[in-house]
């Protein structure tokens, strides 16, 4: 059976190793066909190809584009996309556009909570200037002593209520589903079971994925805890869902799950890259 992950990221986005490096280390630890899915970013999309054909495992063309839906942040996977499409392209240069500004007023924050020098602090761990995320701030806390681990981070800061949270306004659901769908890919909720949206409103969001042309759902992955495989599995049943799997892979011994330890998907799910391969 083919061991398949289609979500992580490379220092191109939050992660730290390039995308040649990511293809690397996840061909070691036993994948077969691999999917590099930067936040709203595709600059690492033809290394990425070219590793992996080196390595010998299939790829797959990916993007991780942030929406506001219901206030909340949430990511949009898409696969087997064309990189160079135009609407695509522009979509996500328009989303990058902020961060700096956002950067700016998070290192404030955390200046006032007693850390200073945080923006040029994170700024060390950027790979790309255009896209500072809070994992980069995260990095920067752990260097400092501030915390003892990057999880340990988002439980003290950069989250709603704690100092460093910003909020910034992505693209909108539509916008996303359009953009992958224009660009020949498959759209997939990434990760559903981390939002903090009551049954009611998941059960909304998929409803609008749905109707907007979404075609899958993240069901095992490292954001999910081992009891929300099977929620997630059930859930792609009843909407019609495809399944898709991934470590959402940020660097070695950061992320919550290493590829070889990722289970397969559950039994009775439609895996999103069943006529792949």
């Amino acid at each position: 059976m083919l061991k398949v992950d289609l979500h992580c990221h490379s220092n191109v986005s939050d992660g730290v190793l390039a995308p040649a490096a990511v293809a690397a280390y996840a061909r070691k630890a036993g994948v077969d066909a691999w999917a590099l899915t930067d936040h709203d970013e595709i600059g690492g999309i033809k290394a990425a190809r070219a590793a992996a054909a080196d390595a010998g495992m299939r790829f797959v063309a990916g993007v991780e584009i942030s929406i506001t839906w219901a206030g909340e942040t949430v990511h949009i996977v898409g696969l087997q996309i064309d990189e160079d499409n135009p609407a695509l392209v522009q979509g996500l240069h328009d989303t990058r556009s902020g961060r700096d500004r956002r950067g700016r007023e998070i290192a404030a924050q955390l200046e006032q909570a007693g850390i200073p020098g945080a923006f040029e602090g994170a700024l060390k761990y950027v790979g790309n200037p255009d896209l500072m995320s809070r994992t980069h701030f995260a990095r920067y806390l752990v260097e400092v002593g501030a915390c003892d681990s990057t999880a340990e981070v988002f439980r003290k800061y950069l989250t709603e209520g704690k100092p460093g949270y910003v909020p910034h306004r992505w693209a909108t659901l539509e916008q996303a589903v359009g953009w992958i769908r224009g660009a020949g890919g498959i759209a997939v909720i990434a990760h559903p079971g981390r939002y903090k949206f009551t049954p009611m409103m998941e059960g909304a969001l998929f409803d609008e994925f749905r109707q907007l042309g979404g075609s899958a759902i993240e069901v095992v992955t490292g954001s999910h805890t081992p009891d929300q495989y099977p929620v997630y599995a059930e859930l792609a049943r009843r909407y019609g869902f495809l399944a898709s799997r991934g470590t959402d892979f940020h660097a070695p011994g950061e992320s919550r799950i290493e590829f070889a330890q990722l289970p397969a998907l559950p039994a009775g799910v439609t895996p999103i890259w069943h006529d792949w391969f």
